[in-house]
């Protein structure tokens, strides 16, 4: 089954971005990590990570076409982009990752508009969110 990693600005900056927040593992080495572990469940597992919300729009789009999960770290605009929610509504399913806890920071950070249709939610479990996601994703026995 295809699954699809997305995820949004400034991600791609990972290992590098306040790694006291988002630790230490880089991006790259977060990509080929989620499409070794998703061989390992069956999937077949597609990341991808942009800067530019039209892009992220279209991958949703390709995604729920393809009637394919998703699991989304949509960074700043899982708390504003209106958007990006009504594209991830189209999805079958998505599960909403956070690597840092965003209860426990900024005000703003604590507010998702993509949340309440999101099959499940993964706050402040560091990259390994990513992991519990797919676990969950293959907890659900989906027909590919």
């Amino acid at each position: 089954m295809k699954v699809y990693v997305l995820n949004g600005p400034n991600l791609g900056r990972l290992g590098t971005r306040q790694p006291e927040v988002y630790g230490a593992t880089t991006y790259a080495e977060l990509a080929e990590h989620l499409v070794e572990t998703g061989r390992g469940l069956g999937f077949d597992v597609h990341v991808r990570q942009t800067e530019h919300e039209g892009e992220m729009i279209e991958w949703l789009h390709e995604a729920a076409d393809a009637k394919a999960p998703v699991v989304l770290n949509a960074g700043a605009w899982t708390h504003y982009s209106y958007a990006i929610a009504d594209a991830a509504a189209l999805v079958p399913l998505y599960v909403e990752v956070h690597i840092s806890n965003v209860h426990g920071r900024e005000e703003y950070r604590q507010r998702s508009v993509l949340s309440a249709k999101a099959s499940g939610i993964i706050i402040g479990c560091g990259v390994g969110g990513y992991d519990l996601a797919l676990a969950h994703i293959a907890s659900l026995g989906l027909d590919a």
